[in-house]
């Protein structure tokens, strides 16, 4: 791939909670500003590349203890035996066959991986990096609901805290009003380049770009869990560019405005793209036609349009 690639990534969150941090709340920094971290957007991405049959090797997945039979998540060292058919990578004395191996994974491919097994321990940074999305919305708020189990508690003390929960128990869920979260995101091809030097992979290729791109644009939508359940993609642009230009963090440049009829992402990067528009190849925005205006990059060629959701072309008019 000879070109790199900035962009955002535009999340919605209504009634549900994109990334909680320990309390169950949405996270934020000391100032009060809500985010969401990038693993929050990531996981996502890893789950809709294992529903299309993808390698993906940085996850969580479950095993039974033979022993103790219960069930626990699997090892680094078990997953990659698993995904690669190794009987025991302690065995493995040859790195550079493990490092060619957890290169066919998707997720490696894209974020990169810190491998830390024995007999076997590096990192890879990724070619692709992606910030923490701060909301841009100033009317969310937590909402806390009271959730009645079905199951009185067998803890005496719980019972006792709670005498007319004898029977059942009571349970909080935890979720924002509405939250309006933009990540930016760099693809950086040369990143694996000097690994394709060592004969481990062929590099960052057109191909796992488009895989990203997919994930980018729909894997929130596609992953329907009880907190994620009102998540979703409202947002992507994608500005390819020659391959030794650099932007900044272009999430900063925008603002996310509520309207009575559709909401507007206002675009403020246009002067800056300016600037560089003849080392720009072509932007690509997909949006959420039917709750938000079309984003404007005034006097910007080369930039087309599309539903996001159905991945169609917008006309002028939409």
């Amino acid at each position: 791939m000879n070109k790199r690639v900035y962009g955002i990534c535009g999340i919605k969150s209504i009634m549900s909670n994109w990334n909680a941090d320990f309390t169950g709340y949405p996270k934020s920094i000391s100032t009060g500003e809500y985010f969401g971290s990038d693993k929050a957007l990531k996981y996502p991405m890893k789950k809709m590349w294992m529903d299309e049959g993808e390698l993906v090797l940085n996850i969580k997945t479950f095993k039974f203890d033979e022993k103790e039979g219960k069930l626990r998540p699997k090892s680094l060292k078990e997953r990659y035996e698993e995904l690669f058919e190794v009987k025991d990578l302690k065995q493995e004395k040859d790195n550079k066959k493990t490092i060619s191996n957890i290169f066919k994974a998707i997720d490696v491919k894209n974020f990169g991986s810190t491998f830390a097994v024995e007999n076997s321990n590096f990192s890879i940074t990724g070619a692709v990096q992606i910030t923490q999305g701060f909301n841009k919305y100033s009317g969310m708020t937590p909402e806390e609901q009271q959730i009645l189990s079905p199951f009185r508690a067998e803890n005496s003390q719980q019972r006792q805290k709670n005498e007319e929960a004898d029977n059942t128990t009571l349970g909080t869920k935890i979720v924002a009003n509405e939250a309006h979260y933009f990540y930016t995101f760099v693809v950086n091809p040369k990143a694996y380049d000097e690994y394709v030097k060592l004969g481990v992979t062929e590099g960052y290729t057109e191909k796992d770009y488009e895989k990203f791109k997919d994930a980018a644009i729909s894997s929130a939508t596609a992953f329907n869990t009880n907190s994620k359940i009102g998540c979703e993609n409202e947002f992507t642009m994608f500005i390819e560019v020659e391959k030794d230009l650099y932007l900044p963090d272009i999430a900063n440049y925008i603002e996310f405005v509520k309207n009575a009829d559709k909401d507007e992402i206002i675009l403020k990067c246009h002067d800056l793209l300016k600037k560089v528009s003849d080392r720009i190849l072509k932007i690509e925005i997909y949006y959420n036609v039917y709750k938000l205006k079309r984003p404007d990059l005034k006097g910007i060629d080369n930039v087309k349009y599309f539903d996001i959701f159905t991945k169609e072309v917008c006309d002028e008019g939409d």
